[in-house]
């Protein structure tokens, strides 16, 4: 491995899988790998985690999904605690460790945002994960409005989008007060002894550095991508 290497990529595209061997730990969409690749990787010393959405979905019309569409990604919001989805997600992790993953990453953990109502139903189905996984390797994107008790559930926390994010004009920092909020939630993390990540989005050298900065000094280990997390 390189010294430029990241600590972790999340890459959501296929293949590349020379270029994925070059890091510690991957989080990769588990429909777009074959057991033998995951095991080639494994092989190459590479940690493998499944990517999992627990609050949304882009799949056929199912009875546990919302009216409402995320307007970012066109996936439906669900109704988190319907006993058919947590089936649902449950079996994908159950899938994913059975052809090789090493370990879950979860994804759209902030109802909180969104249908707070459901903040229960989430940790009940992130506890559920944790069952299905025994001692496999969890890692949650954000998910803030479960702490502190998604720290027990999990080994590490991505935060998202903690200094730098796109738009839709592209990218740039967020202003000073969501980075002063944001800093407030990173000082409460510091305390809960988990591997802590942020992931940020930036395409020029100056916005990348800030980031990666910022996030140092909050005890985050950094890394820069595009909104299609298509980098490797």
């Amino acid at each position: 491995m390189t010294d430029e290497r990241a600590p972790i990529c999340f890459y959501y595209g296929n293949g590349k899988l020379i270029d994925l061997a070059e890091y510690p730990r991957v989080v990769l969409q588990p429909d777009f790998y074959k057991p033998e690749e995951i095991a080639y990787l494994k092989g190459k010393g590479v940690h493998v985690l499944a990517y999992l959405t627990l609050s949304e979905d882009t799949g056929p019309p199912a009875e546990w999904q919302r009216t409402e569409v995320n307007p970012d990604w066109g996936g439906k919001f669900v109704h988190v605690g319907h006993p058919d989805w947590v089936s649902h997600v449950v079996g994908q992790a159950r899938d994913a460790l059975a052809a090789g993953f090493d370990g879950l990453f979860l994804d759209t953990l902030n109802v909180e945002l969104t249908f707070p109502e459901d903040v229960p139903h989430l940790l009940t189905l992130v506890a559920a994960l944790r069952a299905e996984a025994g001692s496999a390797y969890i890692l949650a994107n954000r998910g803030f409005g479960m702490l502190p008790r998604l720290a027990e559930l999990v080994d590490g926390v991505v935060f998202e989008s903690f200094s730098a994010r796109w738009t839709e004009e592209g990218y740039a920092a967020w202003p000073a007060d969501t980075l002063e909020f944001h800093a407030q939630i990173a000082e409460q993390l510091l305390r809960l002894q988990l591997d802590l990540y942020a992931l940020d989005y930036a395409d020029d050298p100056g916005l990348t550095d800030f980031a990666v900065r910022r996030a140092r000094q909050f005890g985050m280990q950094c890394i820069v991508s595009d909104r299609a997390l298509s980098r490797v």
